[in-house]
């Protein structure tokens, strides 16, 4: 019998197979790939990294330093609230006016409350987003519409006097000690921003699933009999990865700056929590004679929520086939 290779080439030689033969890769591969050649994304990681850690180790960072952010130094602050000391090895960032606590105490500890709000809204709200638009777009009819309707109910309702109407309310219902009501706003801002948060996924999940359903891989499966559920997060899932981590890389940001600015405006975190956003509101008054006090905090959120929005951008242009960083 003939040698396949000869009858395929014409020629008297063998064929040899390559030596390294070429490997497809998936998606999430090549915008891995993408991302480690890109710059500023390792930088934006690295400032992202270093928060994070921040948050974690809060506790071990003002051990080290012998540093506390409820321990008063009134002791250390003139008749006219300001700091008699300069920032030095035992207090790095100064002393806050009239109260005389570390501020590099409250600065490390205010990055935790931040950054788990952030994370646990942009987290609940990408759940909730991808399983409405899953089944939006894939079941359709009334559960369509009636999620589509929900959308645009909540996309109507303004988030700002909503948190102004339902914090208190929830508030009301726990004791008024201030470590209770502290927690009771900081989970309430999580449900708050999870619940407004999810439909601007849910209508982009709903529109994706829209053209995934009549590909052939999900008729095939449904001709099959295969069940709703395994189409739904074997199928479809996996082609909507890009989609649903570039939304939460984008969220995070979104939801640090929203909670820093309801804590400015009085409606956020309470004491004894610390909070870039309310150490912010409390520094506006000391601006002008101690601008240390705003800057701290100012810069952190600033440098935190650029990287962060960065980092997203360079995420989306990743998983874009259609762009070239």
């Amino acid at each position: 019998m003939a040698d396949p290779t000869l009858l395929e080439t014409g020629s008297s030689t063998p064929v040899a197979p390559p030596e390294n033969p070429v490997k497809s890769k998936s998606p999430t591969q090549i915008a891995l790939e993408r991302l480690r050649k890109d710059k500023i994304a390792i930088i934006c990681a690295v400032v992202v990294l270093f928060f994070v850690l921040l948050a974690v180790f809060a506790d071990v960072i003002t051990a080290v330093t012998h540093t506390d952010p409820s321990t008063l130094h009134q002791d250390l602050v003139d008749e006219y609230g300001f700091p008699t000391v300069n920032p030095s090895a035992a207090h790095p960032f100064g002393l806050e006016p009239r109260l005389g606590r570390d501020l590099f105490a409250r600065w490390v500890e205010g990055s935790r409350p931040s950054l788990i709000v952030a994370t646990s809204a942009a987290v609940i709200s990408t759940v909730i987003g991808t399983a409405m638009g899953l089944l939006a777009g894939f079941l359709g009819g009334r559960i369509d519409r009636a999620i589509s309707w929900l959308i645009d109910l909540m996309l109507s309702m303004p988030l700002i006097l909503f948190v102004f109407a339902i914090v208190p309310v929830v508030q009301a219902r726990f004791p008024s000690d201030d470590a209770t009501v502290s927690k009771v706003r900081l989970w309430s801002l999580v449900a708050i921003f999870a619940i407004f948060g999810w439909t601007g996924l849910g209508r982009l999940v709903r529109a994706q699933v829209l053209s995934l359903r009549e590909r052939e891989f999900v008729q095939a499966a449904r001709a099959i009999g295969v069940p709703t559920h395994q189409i739904l997060f074997r199928e479809l899932l996996p082609n909507l990865t890009g989609q649903i981590i570039v939304f939460l890389s984008l969220a995070v940001p979104s939801y640090i700056a929203s909670e820093a600015g309801l804590s400015y405006l009085g409606i956020g975190l309470t004491e004894p929590t610390p909070s870039w956003g309310r150490t912010i509101n409390s520094a506006l008054t000391y601006y002008q004679t101690y601008p240390i006090y705003f800057w701290q905090p100012a810069l952190a959120i600033l440098v935190l929520v650029l990287a962060l929005n960065l980092l997203g951008d360079a995420i989306r242009d990743a998983f874009d086939p259609t762009t070239r960083r």
